[in-house]
């Protein structure tokens, strides 16, 4: 697949844009050199969140967050603009990158929503993807009585109120009543500066994200996964991330996990330390 990348669009000189053989414009933060090591940030993220990763890991590996279409900095064309806000889309996005560079296979780390992009990727490209990190991963399991799973009604409800205020431009009381819902009561309000001003600048994505319900895991999925792979869980993260977790364990026959004492779901941030040690035992093992 041909690729450009331009560094010269951007002030930080290790930010890349590149643009594929379909059009999609994507960009992506690279630095140090090594065994490739991508990132895949989650809701109101962008390829910043991972800045306490790259800046350890970058010494050990070669580096690389992405911004998903949709997301900050925004800078697809009029194609990619007006391309559907999907978990499917993303995942090819990140199968583009890593075919686009000729990088693979990688290891894959994904966060949250990104951990169930990351999850599809590995899954509909097998041969891109050397390891894959899972981190809190987000979306429903498929039970047994249902033919799709869904969110709990109490969780939809939470997020109609989330997409009514950011629509309504009352972006903070929506920002602080989504992410005290998938961490801990009072997690805005803790959290760094820098976050809350990424968060702020994908605030629009997130009724985008709420009409894009992600797929449901299944165990016939996940058993299909032949990658090593790493499940990273918060210690205090709510109760479906944990869930996930056990499953995927359960299901992913190569998986083993890791839990971040003292952490919720914004784990790589809250503690980044912890989260480097253990991502980087697992990959100097794999």
């Amino acid at each position: 697949m041909n690729a450009r990348t331009d560094a010269t669009l951007f002030a930080d000189p290790d930010l890349r844009l590149l643009t594929t053989r379909s059009g999609s414009r994507i960009p992506f933060l690279s630095q140090g050199s090594g065994e490739p090591l991508v990132f895949v940030h989650g809701s109101l993220c962008d390829y910043r969140y991972w800045k306490g990763q790259v800046a350890a890991l970058s010494r050990h590996f070669h580096c690389i967050s992405v911004s998903l279409s949709h997301y900050w900095p925004g800078l697809q064309d009029e194609a990619g603009a007006s391309k559907e806000f999907s978990w499917a889309a993303h995942a090819e996005e990140v199968a583009d990158l890593v075919a686009a560079l000729g990088l693979g296979p990688v290891h894959l780390v994904g966060h949250s929503r990104g951990a169930c992009v990351a999850f599809h990727a590995a899954r509909q490209h097998p041969h891109l993807v050397r390891t894959l990190t899972l981190a809190d991963p987000g979306g429903p399991l498929q039970s047994d009585s249902a033919a799709e799973a869904a969110l709990p009604p109490a969780t939809q409800a939470l997020r109609a109120r989330v997409a009514e205020l950011i629509e309504a431009g009352q972006t903070e009381q929506g920002l602080e009543m989504f992410v005290d819902s998938v961490s801990v009561a009072g997690a805005w309000s803790r959290s760094p500066a820098g976050f809350r001003a990424m968060a702020s600048a994908n605030a629009a994505t997130l009724p985008l994200q709420f009409k894009d319900a992600l797929p449901a895991y299944t165990e016939e999925d996940a058993a299909a996964l032949r990658c090593k792979t790493l499940l990273i869980g918060g210690e205090k993260s709510p109760r479906m991330y944990r869930d996930n977790i056990a499953a995927l364990s359960q299901w992913i026959l190569t998986a083993e996990e890791h839990v971040i004492a003292g952490a919720s779901h914004g784990m790589n941030v809250s503690h980044p330390a912890a989260f480097n040690r253990a991502l980087q035992a697992f990959l100097e093992a794999a």
